[in-house]
């Protein structure tokens, strides 16, 4: 047997007015997904367990079939992992975002999807002003970046576990007064450190040039995702499958690391509507070959959400259909016969209208060996609510997924 799950990142979503009222899954053509969904089952799936916040750390561990009140120790450990960043079990790590804000409101999490070298640059200037030894800031990709606070090394340092912090996808339009640091006397430590970023940052160069082009300017850091190193158990112990995760997303990346899975290099992967969606599902056919599962984790979705952009929106999902459900599905279906299954789903809903991630239970289709479902529908969020298959535990899904009716 041969698996491959597809994420098209926050793809659900609600009925927007620039679609005539249709969500960006309703108004796509997607003849792929849509014939999957008719030949197998659909149904809706709760990956943000109660109680926690509805973001891709949280919802593609659930998705990938492990417990977030199990395995979850926070966000910034997982993309720390992807970049390769040695870890003591002792150590805090934050992830850190270069973000804009305008009149002291959110006005975009990723500072204009600011590039790698740019971002780079800011980080290592505001990173010679801090007079802490124990902390320590790493670039990453575009905005994302990491920090991580060595102090409890020694045994005394640091308590970051009552801290609350506030991802700044959540938070746009919204005033950030209401959502600095809190918690813990170190609080204000960060609080510091993202007021003296937009004192250095003001009239950096980097952000002089880029109001000169009429792009956002990188305004602040904004330290959030705060968490210690996971201790998870591999998904070929658990599952007796090898698998590879193809993501653009250091998230996913990291993820992947911590259950065994090998990361594939795709070249021309971005997290945006510019990536190079045909190379991605190529290169997770050649890889079937070689593993037994294979994750294909795309960002553009959610992005394009997160801006507000639902054409955008609706012309990944779009692509991602012709580019990449497409070819894997007749790559499996000539190389593997009747041997093989597709997940297709959204780890979660991210809304156009507001900006923001929605803990709404996702639609999710299968197909493939001994799937097949009562009734013939294409793949949207209102077609998977009024199926009789809802899974309340996202992590439960897999096991389904994987066995499910298999003799």
């Amino acid at each position: 047997m041969k698996y491959v799950i597809i994420i098209p990142d926050g793809a659900a979503d609600r009925p927007v007015a620039e679609l005539d009222g249709r969500t960006p899954l309703e108004a796509a053509d997607k003849p792929h997904i849509d014939q999957l969904a008719r030949e197998g089952r659909i149904g809706t799936v709760s990956t943000t367990p109660e109680g926690m916040t509805c973001g891709s750390d949280i919802c593609c561990m659930s998705l990938l079939g492990y417990d977030p009140a199990i395995y979850h120790t926070g966000r910034a450990p997982l993309e720390a992992a992807a970049l390769g960043i040695e870890l003591d079990p002792a150590d805090w790590v934050f992830r850190v975002n270069l973000v804009t804000v305008i009149e002291q409101t959110m006005q975009d999490h990723s500072a204009g999807h600011i590039s790698s070298d740019e971002s780079r640059r800011l980080l290592e200037d505001f990173a010679a002003t801090i007079n802490q030894g124990d902390l320590q800031l790493y670039p990453g990709v575009s905005y994302r970046n990491i920090m991580v606070d060595t102090s409890a090394r020694a045994g005394a340092g640091r308590d970051w576990s009552k801290l609350t912090t506030t991802p700044p996808h959540d938070i746009p339009g919204e005033p950030i007064r209401r959502y600095l640091p809190r918690g813990p006397a170190g609080a204000k430590l960060l609080t510091d450190m993202i007021e003296r970023s937009g004192e250095l940052f003001a009239d950096h160069e980097i952000n002089i040039t880029r109001q000169e082009l009429g792009e956002m300017p990188a305004t602040h850091i904004w330290p959030w995702g705060q968490g210690r190193r996971p201790d998870m158990d591999s998904f070929q112990q658990r599952f007796g499958l090898r698998g590879a995760m193809i993501t653009a997303v250091d998230l996913l990346a990291g993820i992947a690391q911590f259950i065994g899975w090998d990361r594939l290099d795709v070249p021309g992967q971005t997290s945006y509507h510019d990536t190079d969606y045909a190379a991605a599902g190529q290169h997770a056919i050649a890889a079937l070959r070689e593993y037994d599962i294979v994750c294909v984790h795309l960002e553009a979705p959610d992005e394009a959400a997160h801006a507000a952009d639902p054409l955008t929106k609706t012309a990944a999902i779009e692509a991602i259909d012709a580019q990449v459900v497409g070819p894997i599905h007749e790559a499996l279906k000539s190389e593997y016969g009747r041997q093989w299954r597709i997940l297709c789903m959204p780890d979660h809903y991210t809304r156009c209208d507001n900006r923001k991630h929605d803990p709404h239970p996702v639609p999710f289709l299968i197909a493939g060996r001994q799937m097949r479902g009562l009734v013939s529908r294409p793949f949207t969020e209102a077609h998977a609510e009024d199926s009789d298959l809802h899974v309340a535990y996202g992590h439960e899904l897999m096991e389904y997924f994987l066995v499910g009716a298999l003799k």
